[in-house]
């Protein structure tokens, strides 16, 4: 087994693990019986029955020595964990990568945004909009979506993540309502676009620090709950124009290497509109323009090229 093949096997194993600690035996059909149980969740003796499989094969496949399940076996195991949606499409994902059946998503990790881009993100004020990376790095933003985090472009540029954001400025801890569901979501989207390629650099950064830093992080961060969001709705309570609702729309762009636009609105004529509105000029300041990277106070900022 080659080093790469033994780094998806062990991802593959470590969400297995993750899940198995998450299914109560009352809920898979078996019987509790008397005393304590040392393991949290299922056993791997009682996986392995529920999916059909051996328990020695189930073992080497969670401690990634086996890297080449068959469908029907994901589809036992899945079922068996009680997956769903993007739970369940990330078991298969895992498996594939582990079998080398599909491609790694490890195309060059990119901090440029467009031009083109730039123009869509100014096309759309007043709704506040901002540009992300695969990792959830801010790339760009316009004038509202800037206003709408604050305290995030005080910091360097390389550090304007929204996840380190959400659990490491004190401003992210208090913009959210309520906060632990909307840390928890972005933890889960993480760990969805983290499974293909678990050894990236600026994955392995980010997580070790917030690991460190934030116990509310390393414990969603162990749970390996997963979560594609393509959009939805979220809570403010902003510092500069009051509580707001708003929903937003996520969209994938091209040739970026995993770059996101998030587009936040709210009902026209609604509360939430006219508070977000006010973003447009609320606590308006010239934003600090990256060395080298000379731009008219018109265009919306962007993080520059890493």
């Amino acid at each position: 087994m080659t080093a790469s093949a033994d780094a998806r096997g062990t991802e593959l194993g470590r969400y297995l693990k993750a899940r198995r600690a998450q299914v109560r035996p009352e809920d898979a059909g078996l019987p509790v019986g008397a005393g304590v149980r040392r393991t949290p969740g299922l056993r791997r003796e009682e996986l392995a029955v529920l999916a059909g499989v051996s328990v020695d094969y189930y073992i080497r496949l969670e401690r990634g020595r086996e890297t080449n399940p068959s469908p029907a076996v994901v589809d036992a195991l899945g079922r068996a964990l009680r997956l769903r949606g993007d739970g369940y499409e990330r078991l298969h994902e895992l498996a594939e990568l582990a079998s080398g059946r599909a491609s790694e998503l490890t195309a060059c990790t990119d901090h440029t945004v467009r031009d083109s881009i730039l123009r869509m993100l100014e096309s759309v004020r007043p709704l506040p909009a901002y540009v992300v990376s695969r990792y959830n790095r801010v790339l760009a933003a316009n004038p509202p979506g800037r206003r709408l985090l604050p305290g995030l472009w005080d910091w360097p540029l390389e550090q304007r993540n929204l996840t380190r954001y959400l659990f490491l400025h004190p401003l992210g801890r208090t913009l959210y309502e309520p906060w632990l569901d909307t840390v928890a979501l972005s933890v889960a989207h993480l760990r969805a676009v983290a499974g293909a390629d678990p050894d990236d650099p600026e994955l392995t950064t980010l997580v070790g620090e917030l690991v460190l830093k934030s116990p509310e992080f390393a414990s969603l961060w162990e749970r390996y709950d997963v979560c594609e969001r393509g959009g939805g709705q979220k809570s403010f309570r902003h510092p500069k124009v009051g509580p707001m609702t708003l929903t937003y729309e996520v969209m994938q762009l091209a040739r970026t290497g995993g770059q996101r636009m998030v587009v936040y609105q709210a009902a026209p004529g609604s509360p939430d509109e006219e508070a977000m509105l006010r973003l447009e000029s609320a606590g308006a300041r010239p934003e600090p323009t990256p060395a080298g990277h000379p731009e008219p106070a018109t265009e919306p900022h962007r993080a520059g090229v890493s």
